[in-house]
């Protein structure tokens, strides 16, 4: 493939990720805890999460590990931290959530599964065939910059996924209303910091298919967060007024 089709690819995903965003403002995507059982069959909730999450992780190693230049340490290391974030979300995060008994539509699952694909597919063919890192690179502003948004990022997504795990009990399966650091001032820190994460990620790879995944993450997480503070305010009627879905005083 021409570094040229490549970036073509990379456009065309955005484009796609610009018509789901679209739709998901309209329609909730049916996992969590709005999952029901009308988008069809259903397979546990842990199992559709490792499913979903391990092809991008494997595919992108495969393409590192068989034809990435071993003296390219910025390349290998980039996808040592897409590779970091997707062993906890596939193997940790799953189990470590209070939903044993809870159920995710298998549509969802084909979708996580694709999307992940696509994008283990986009990064990892880029970094095995289109690097143009040098060594130096590690003390750019550019990727300093990058680092400390990733690092800030991973921070607050582990932080406030830790906080609403452990706002349910053992075996409790209802909802409360989280408080506290960032959740004073928006419904889905979490979520605000896997965006910086990725952020961060793109402007380390500064490359297109970074950035398509960028854009694709938050294509994916502002409608979900939009839903989450809707859900929230429908369920609890003291809901802090002031508290906004995912950007702090914005929205």
């Amino acid at each position: 493939m021409t570094y040229t089709t490549f970036q073509h690819l990379n456009y065309l995903w955005m484009g796609i990720a610009a018509i789901i965003f679209l739709v998901l403002l309209k329609v909730t995507a049916p996992y969590g805890r709005h999952t029901t059982s009308k988008w069809g069959p259903q397979i546990s909730n842990r199992l559709g999460w490792v499913l979903m999450e391990v092809p991008g992780m494997v595919l992108l190693l495969y393409f590192v590990i068989r034809y990435a230049s071993r003296q390219n340490a910025v390349a290998w290391t980039l996808a040592a931290l897409y590779t970091f974030h997707y062993v906890n979300r596939t193997f940790i995060y799953p189990f470590r959530i209070h939903t044993k008994a809870k159920k995710m539509p298998v549509i969802i699952v084909a979708s996580g599964f694709i999307f992940n694909l696509i994008n283990g597919f986009l990064l990892g063919y880029f970094f095995a065939f289109f690097p143009r890192y040098i060594g130096s690179d590690f003390f750019g502003a550019r990727f300093v910059i990058g680092a400390a948004l990733f690092i800030w990022g991973v921070w607050i997504n582990w932080d406030y996924d830790n906080r609403l795990i452990h706002l349910r009990k053992t075996g409790e399966t209802g909802y409360r209303v989280p408080q506290g650091g960032l959740f004073n001032y928006v419904s889905c820190p979490n979520l605000l910091g896997e965006i910086i994460e990725w952020t961060g990620f793109a402007i380390m790879c500064w490359n297109l298919a970074a950035v398509s995944f960028l854009v694709w993450t938050i294509a994916n997480l502002v409608p979900r967060a939009l839903s989450h503070h809707k859900w929230y305010k429908q369920h609890f009627k003291d809901y802090p007024t002031r508290r906004k879905a995912i950007i702090p005083f914005v929205f």
